[in-house]
């Protein structure tokens, strides 16, 4: 008989947990280049132990199966090639992702916050008969996630009993996988999905930028309804221009059509933690602060003092923006 003392029988205990611990993670990729919110994903799942298995979903994959296969934490990959998963639809990859869970028999299934992620997972979810849990920025062991609610204003702590558990994940919480290191193998995957009839991609059509992308940019500047219409926001690119910046937008500014909403941080947007974000013309309603008060330095600009956007912000400028931005712009030219 074996005696064992308290601590180290629950380090076995939670060593054994990790070894039997399988995580899969649907990669994002646009069929030439891997995602980088799938990069922070593969950092959450690398938390549980165990293997990482990534799904890749598309055709002529070929590059992204290459770009993954080098990120550091990664075991295997599953590559599905068909014409159907052309553009990730949810109907034609969540029968795909149970076909994987039932073969392998995963303990956890992750996917990026992204629209993609959000899309899929409470699908998949379903097909299952488990809980989906979203949006989690903290893992505490392999069934406790933390989470945030009331867009933001309130964090809480789950503990999942599902024998597998279903997961998005807030990118901006994670750091993004190392790209090098790693010696992943693939294998083809034929699994179900193929087979949709309910959803068809037509096409797409997608904005180019010089300008980083808003998800992973280090400077951010967004504009408000304070820019009173989309050409004004010329103003902001010029200067984005200046410090290699991304520009992004609040709801109000979308909705009135000035901007596309590709363009919208906020709950219903894109969630961003640069290094600095500037706030410019925004009042700071709860929708937009959900997605941008995880950024290191927050700077406001707003001629109205008593705007809620000072709340949050390290440092606010009360003025008028269609003055003080061609000022910025001007000393970045001296």
């Amino acid at each position: 008989m074996f005696s064992y003392g308290s601590k180290r029988l629950s380090n076995l205990i939670v060593n054994g947990i990790k070894r039997f611990n399988s995580t899969l993670v649907i990669a994002e990729h646009d069929n030439a280049n891997l995602s980088g919110v799938t990069l922070n994903a593969i950092t959450a799942a690398s938390k549980f132990g165990g293997d990482v298995t990534c799904l890749v979903a598309g055709e002529k994959t070929a590059s992204v199966v290459e770009q993954l296969s080098k990120v550091k934490g990664v075991s295997k990959i599953l590559v599905a090639e068909n014409e159907a998963f052309k553009g990730m639809l949810a109907e034609s990859i969540a029968p795909l992702v149970v076909s994987s869970q039932n073969q392998f028999k995963f303990t956890h299934i992750v996917a990026a916050g992204s629209a993609t992620g959000k899309n899929l997972i409470p699908r998949v979810a379903a097909k299952l008969d488990v809980s989906p849990i979203s949006d989690i920025i903290g893992i505490e062991d392999h069934e406790t996630f933390v989470r945030t609610i009331y867009a933001g204003n309130a964090v809480t702590t789950v503990r999942c009993k599902d024998a597998v558990k279903v997961l998005t994940v807030r990118g901006t919480s994670f750091e993004a996988a190392e790209t090098e290191g790693g010696s992943a193998s693939s294998e083809q995957f034929a699994g179900d999905g193929s087979s949709n009839e309910l959803s068809q991609w037509e096409s797409a059509d997608l904005s180019t930028s010089d300008r980083p992308e808003l998800t992973s940019a280090k400077i951010v500047i967004s504009g408000g309804r304070g820019m009173k219409n989309g050409d004004n926001f010329q103003l902001l690119y010029t200067l984005a221009d200046k410090w290699g910046a991304a520009v992004g937008a609040s709801r109000a500014a979308v909705d009135a059509g000035m901007v596309p909403n590709d363009m919208q941080v906020g709950q219903t947007g894109k969630i961003v933690a640069p290094e600095l974000y500037v706030a410019v013309g925004i009042s700071g309603a709860i929708q937009h602060l959900a997605g941008m008060k995880d950024s290191k330095t927050i700077v406001a600009i707003n001629k109205d003092p008593e705007a809620p956007i000072f709340q949050v912000a390290d440092l606010g400028l009360v003025a008028d923006l269609f003055k003080a931005i061609p000022e910025m712009t001007e000393l970045c030219n001296k």
